[in-house]
């Protein structure tokens, strides 16, 4: 079977309680402590939210969105590529989540919403794990290689060996491992802040993989899979531009989707090695950026999932 890398359509979840979630900041080093009230910032993530989801569908992104729930309080669940994944072939996934407050994002209400559009054959459901101390935060702890059933991931306290391995049973995939950390030596939280697999390309900082091994054994697997790698540096992984997703407009053409700071950070010869594969699509969202301390590719959860024929949407 031959396996699409570009999801079809994405799933974002509008933000209730946006704010900065002082039990991930430990180890999110992105997140940048509050310089306005909790209802400032809860508005203008909104608004970002909002016109980010507005410029999508004028680009032709297919994007279903859930409202979030006031009751509890999720400061996070605008970034639901981290508790749920879909796959071709009809698989839904739940992960395991390292911080109690995010694990309420896990919710019904959207497994439900998803069920009506998009057909579910299984949900595969290691959230048991959390009773081990092991997390896999889903979508960012594992950058997918689908076409090629190579999930890579970087060591965290987010993104636990076992859980991975559990995981790549399930689905078929190759697990690929390696440690990656930031300027003061901390293993970096997600892989996906620091590397993106599309169709053609691949954007990593190289500069965080410290050890050679991993550095040769990356290197080798997009020699093998026919990746163009882009290498961006520490300055440009802190603006985002690691954290970047490929996905297909309704007419099937490939775009990147990106924020406006990650994009404003790359070289030209960078843009014009992704612009070869893919139009890229910049997304302003400094709000959600600074007090969230993820970006785009952690806003939108990727759905493989076949459409339920029209007639039999309830």
């Amino acid at each position: 079977m031959k396996f699409l890398q570009l999801p079809s359509s994405v799933l974002m979840v509008r933000p209730s309680k946006f704010g900065f979630n002082a039990q991930t900041a430990s180890t999110n080093t992105f997140q940048k402590e509050p310089a306005a009230s909790a209802a400032v910032i809860q508005e203008k993530a909104r608004d970002e939210f909002n016109r980010m989801v507005d410029t999508l569908i004028d680009q032709g992104v297919d994007v279903m969105v859930v409202d979030d729930t006031e009751v509890p309080e999720k400061p996070d669940a605008i970034f639901p590529n981290n508790w749920i994944s879909f796959h071709e072939n009809g698989i839904v996934v739940l992960y395991p989540m390292m911080v109690e407050n995010r694990r309420a994002e896990r919710s019904n209400p959207v497994i439900d919403q998803v069920r009506r559009q998009f057909e579910v054959s299984e949900i595969i459901d290691l959230t048991g794990y959390e009773l081990k101390n092991q997390f896999l935060e889903g979508t960012g702890s594992v950058v997918f290689d689908y076409q090629n059933r190579i999930a890579y991931a970087s060591r965290s306290p987010r993104t636990h060996q076992a859980v991975l391995l559990e995981l790549c049973n399930r689905l078929n995939f190759r697990p690929l491992f390696f440690d990656a950390v930031d300027e003061a030596g901390l293993p970096i939280y997600h892989t996906n802040v620091l590397m993106c697999v599309g169709s053609k390309f691949a954007v990593i900082c190289l500069d965080a993989i410290k050890k050679d091994v991993d550095q040769e054994k990356l290197l080798k697997s997009f020699g093998e899979t026919g990746h163009r790698v882009v290498a961006i540096s520490y300055e440009q992984l802190r603006c985002f531009a690691g954290n970047m997703i490929e996905v297909q407009t309704r007419s099937g053409e490939p775009v990147v989707l990106l924020s406006q700071s990650a994009f404003n950070s790359l070289l030209p010869g960078q843009v014009n090695a992704i612009s070869k594969y893919a139009d890229m699509i910049p997304l302003s969202i400094p709000t959600i950026e600074q007090y969230g301390g993820g970006s785009v590719r952690c806003m939108v959860a990727g759905i493989f999932n076949k459409r339920v024929p029209h007639n039999q949407v309830s």
